[in-house]
């Protein structure tokens, strides 16, 4: 019976050992977390006020009073299919391929007549092309089957049309009909960032966060404003802080004057 017990006590008390390549491996991780700097969150820039946000729009307005896209177009219907071909190109890209295009075909009804390959021929110096000119198609169909032909007033319309996305209708609303909608872009949403005027994870965060502090004056214009600010001031890579017309109200922590 004693036996039995030492046994068992033994078995107990062992306790297997760590092999020597783990615990050193282990003792590194840990010396190494421990070694490395807690980073610190940079403050929150403060929110723009009211009256600087009337006064950005204010000076952008004296600078340019009649902003206009650089998307040639003839009408509606040209606007919605530049504006579904500028999808990851340049608007001089793509106005370069639509002068001609526009000029055989401006209405839906002459889409169709031209045909997918044709339109192909027209835009294959556009990036995607292929399957661009398929939606060009597509969409003219859907614009004759279901609208009469006509480019509709309601963005959940728009975004029904194959290719058209949520900017695509804020252009198009916008530029079209005179809506006064926020279309976000890479350079909008570089700016409402940047300038911390409204800042967002997502480009539709950054339209709403716009809309909201933007004076409904202004709103016809605003987007406008804002593609050609971070088109040609606010560069993604060295931005022109030198010359900016708000480079005193903007909150960017990195700009150079």
């Amino acid at each position: 019976m004693a036996k039995i017990i030492r046994s068992i006590g033994t078995k107990q008390a062992s306790v297997p050992s760590v092999p020597k390549k783990v615990a050193k491996k282990a003792a590194r991780k840990t010396a190494k977390k421990a070694a490395k700097p807690i980073a610190k969150k940079s403050p929150k820039p403060q929110a723009w006020t009211a009256a600087e946000v009337f006064e950005a729009f204010s000076r952008f307005g004296k600078a340019n009073p009649e902003p206009k896209g650089e998307l040639e177009h003839l009408n509606p219907y040209t606007l919605l299919v530049a504006v579904v071909l500028s999808a990851q190109a340049t608007d001089a890209g793509v106005n370069k391929a639509t002068r001609a295009l526009f000029a055989v075909a401006d209405t839906p009804q002459k889409m169709l007549a031209l045909g997918e390959e044709k339109v192909r021929e027209y835009i294959k110096t556009i990036g995607l092309y292929r399957n661009k000119a398929k939606n060009v198609i597509a969409l003219s169909q859907k614009l004759i089957d279901e609208f009469g032909g006509e480019v509709p007033r309601t963005r959940a319309e728009i975004e029904m049309l194959p290719g058209a996305g949520r900017k695509t209708a804020n252009v198009v609303l916008n530029m079209a009909y005179g809506e006064h909608t926020m279309a976000v872009d890479t350079h909008v949403f570089r700016v409402g960032n940047r300038t911390g005027l409204a800042p967002g994870n997502t480009p539709l965060e950054v339209e709403l966060g716009l809309e909201k502090v933007i004076p409904s004056e202004f709103m016809l214009h605003a987007h406008h404003w804002l593609i050609l600010h971070g088109r040609y001031t606010c560069l993604a890579r060295k931005p022109r802080c030198e010359g900016c017309l708000i480079n005193d109200l903007c909150r960017w922590p990195e700009k150079t004057v």
